[in-house]
This record gives C-alpha cells, structure tokens and sequence, in this order.
C-alpha cells in the first residue's frame, strides 16, 4: 500500500520536513501526517523561499492540496496547533485531529520546567512526556482532543479517512518527529531520550496504520549530527560551531539553533554506531544524507569536489549501506548518482527536488 514514513537516524534535525516534503511532492501524497508531540520542530522552504518552521503541523502539508493530519498518536497543544493553522491559512478541509490524541496542558509544561529534567536531560520542556504520562497512567486529568472545543471543528475520524484514501491508491506521508537515537526504547542513551519510541514502526503505530500499508522508508542524516543544549546526552567526537565555520567556509558567528528552545545546538563530527543501528531498526528502502555543505563548502557555490565524493564513499563503507540522495542546503536534495558527475551540481531548488 502507498505510505511512505520518513524517519530521523541520529539525534534529530537531520532535515526530515524537507525530505517528507519532498516525497509529499513528487509522489503527490494526498496525505500528510504528523506524529508526536510540540518538543521538536520540522522546517521546509516555501515557494517564496522563505524558511518556515512548524511544531505541531507536518511541514509536507506545503504538498499541493494534501491534507494534514495529527492522528492518535499525536499530542497537541492547542494554542500552537491554532497559531501554526492560522498562519498557513487552513481549514477543516484541510487539518483533521484524531479524536484520540491526547493533549498538552499548561500543567504538563509548568511539570517539566519545576521537575528539573529541562537542566537534568536537555529536554525542550514543552510538557510532551508529562502529557504522555498522564495518558499511560490514565489520569483523571487526561483530556482527548474529542474534549476540547477550540479543535471539534478539526476532528475526524483519522483512521477511517487514511483508510479510504489508501482504498483509492493515494499516497499518505508519515512525517516522524526526532531521531532514532533519542528513542526512549532503541536509542541506547536512556535517560538522555525522549519520551517516545522514534523508529519507523512506532510512527506507523501512532498513525493508525498497518505494517503491510508501508512501502516506503526513508532514513534521513545529516553529515554533522547535533543534540540540543545542555545535558543532553554523549555526542562522539563533538566539535564547536567555531570549527565547523572555519571547515565549511561560514561566518565565524555562525551556529544553528533548536527550533523550540532557540538554544545553541551541540554539534560533532559523523557516528558510524548509532546510524547502523539506525539501520538495522527501520531497515530504510532508501537513505538521505543532509548537511553535506558543512563537509564541502564548494556545495554552496555549486560546484563539485572530490572532497564531498570522498566524505559520501567513506560514510557507505562505513555503515554499510548506499545514500539514495544528497542534500546540501536547506532545500537541496539530488540522487547521490547526478551528485558524483563532474562539473557544477545542477538547479536543485524546491521546484526541482527529485526523489528515488
């Protein structure tokens, strides 16, 4: 059945909005889906050019005409689920919520920001995983997007709606949220996790959706992996921003920031362990290999060296597995076979991404 999932590798912002809007587009998905919670953010770049950047809404809802959709499996929070719609200009014909997701109260963020796990684990603090445990323990407090009046216009029955799409042949995108390295169950850094599983097959859970509907899985990296702030865990090989700058041709000031916290990213050098686990977890049907302008700062001038040849050759060897396409910039994305001829790299704008 057509459902293509799109899933993190390492410890999230490895450019998955872009990838899923990619797929949404050239697959024309009539579906787009965004499971988990506000804790992390996915950004795309418009038709104007301009980034844009979303929290609760799947980014690939910029596909022509798709609807988006936040199933059971996601946990809203009301005020920036009402922001981001209103922002994009959407409707109920276009934005449908499961009457089963759960929802993020000012409780649940007020809990993480007093608890200490904000400083003790680098968690966003958005209230996500007090929702979740509220839910899992069947609080009297749990209220369901079904109870909360500002989202009845939007609810739907998610899992009947994909249903009859999937029924016409039509193509829905699981948009996932983090990486695989943060899940909570596979990552192999608890307690530095979050509060959910991140691999392909929970996202398919949370959707509503079967195994058997999935024909597509795409595993998504970025050539420098980064954590966010704080505590947040190990990262191999770590590196200051003023190094990769100085690697990669940027502004001595140059760093990226966490889309919630708008805190400075940790950022390191690639790990081969936790890609290959990676791997062997969501068995991808093709790998998308991000932020290769950081290794070849000819990339953004758009020409090609042997130095990003080099970079991609030692990265299949060393997980064992081919990259599928190549994005080097924030909406770049081109088959890692166009990416080795010589010469300059050709337009790979967001009207002429391409993927395999």
């Amino acid at each position: 059945m057509p459902v293509s999932v799109v899933v993190g590798g390492q410890y999230g912002s490895e450019g998955k909005g872009k990838v899923a809007l990619a797929i949404a587009r050239q697959r024309e998905a009539s579906c787009v889906v965004r499971v988990g919670g506000t804790n992390s953010g996915h950004t795309i770049v418009d038709e104007r050019g301009e980034p844009r950047s979303f929290r609760q809404l799947p980014a690939s809802v910029f596909s022509k005409d798709s609807v988006a959709v936040l199933p059971p499996g996601a946990l809203v929070d009301v005020d920036i689920f009402e922001r981001e719609v209103a922002e994009l200009g959407l409707g109920p014909d276009r934005v449908k919520v499961s009457p089963f997701a759960s929802l993020i109260s000012a409780e649940d963020r007020e809990a993480e920001r007093s608890n200490g796990i904000v400083d003790r684990i680098g968690s966003t603090g958005s209230g996500t995983g007090a929702a979740l445990v509220r839910r899992i323990g069947r609080a009297s407090t749990v209220h369901l997007a079904k109870d909360e009046p500002r989202l009845r216009p939007y609810i739907d029955d998610t899992a009947q709606l994909m249903r009859d799409i999937l029924a016409k042949g039509q193509r829905i995108v699981i948009e996932g949220s983090q990486g695989f390295g943060l899940s909570v169950l596979h990552g192999g850094f608890y307690p530095h996790a979050t509060s959910r599983d991140t691999t392909a097959a929970a996202f398919i859970s949370e959707a509503g959706l079967s195994p058997f509907d999935v024909d597509e899985i795409a595993l998504v990296l970025r050539a420098h992996p980064i954590r966010v702030a704080g505590t947040s865990g190990p990262l191999q090989d770590e590196m200051s921003w003023k190094e990769l700058a100085a690697e990669a041709g940027l502004s001595e000031d140059y760093k990226e920031l966490t889309t919630a916290t708008k805190k400075v990213r940790r950022i390191g050098r690639f790990e081969v362990d936790v890609v290959r686990r990676a791997i062997a977890a969501n068995q991808p049907t093709s790998i998308v290999l991000n932020h290769v302008d950081y290794v070849d700062p000819a990339l953004a001038r758009g020409e090609r060296s042997s130095r990003a040849s080099d970079f991609l050759a030692s990265v299949e060897s060393r997980i064992g597995a081919t990259i599928a396409m190549v994005g080097f910039g924030p909406d770049s994305l081109v088959p890692r076979s166009e990416f080795d001829r010589n010469g300059r790299t050709q337009s790979a704008s967001r009207h002429s991404l391409r993927f395999v």
